[in-house]
């Protein structure tokens, strides 16, 4: 949908384009008329863009059920990442799946180091 919406947009601004280009108008003191040209511009900011979704794809897959099983179970879409192209979606799932992997392994780390620290106390 995104995508019909971008062409539709580029398609009249080029359109708009096309008909200032073909000539103004006059008003009644002999001055033409200002034209408008109108040009589409990026407001998102791709690479905020690809984070907020692995950090959304980490969220997801960290908080996953107890008893989600990765072989029949499916994790629900982030919104961040609804539309993306299949080899983006999965680029970012992995990167989620890492990210989730990561927290959980500095997780236990400081677990062990407060073991540790525990351990040595008199």
């Amino acid at each position: 949908m995104r995508t019909r919406i971008t062409a539709a947009a580029l398609v009249a601004a080029g359109l708009l384009a096309t008909l200032t280009a073909c000539g103004s108008s006059d008003d009644s003191d002999g001055k033409p008329t200002p034209t408008v040209t109108a040009t589409a511009t990026r407001t998102v900011d791709s690479a905020a863009a690809r984070q907020g979704c692995v950090d959304a794809w980490a969220d997801t897959i960290s908080n996953r059920p107890s008893d989600f099983d990765p072989d029949t179970d499916t994790d629900p879409e982030p919104a961040e990442c609804k539309g993306l192209p299949e080899d983006d979606w999965t680029d970012r799932y992995m990167e989620g799946l890492h990210a989730s992997n990561q927290r959980g392994i500095d997780a236990l780390q400081d677990r062990i180091d407060e073991a540790s620290e525990a351990a040595q106390q008199p």
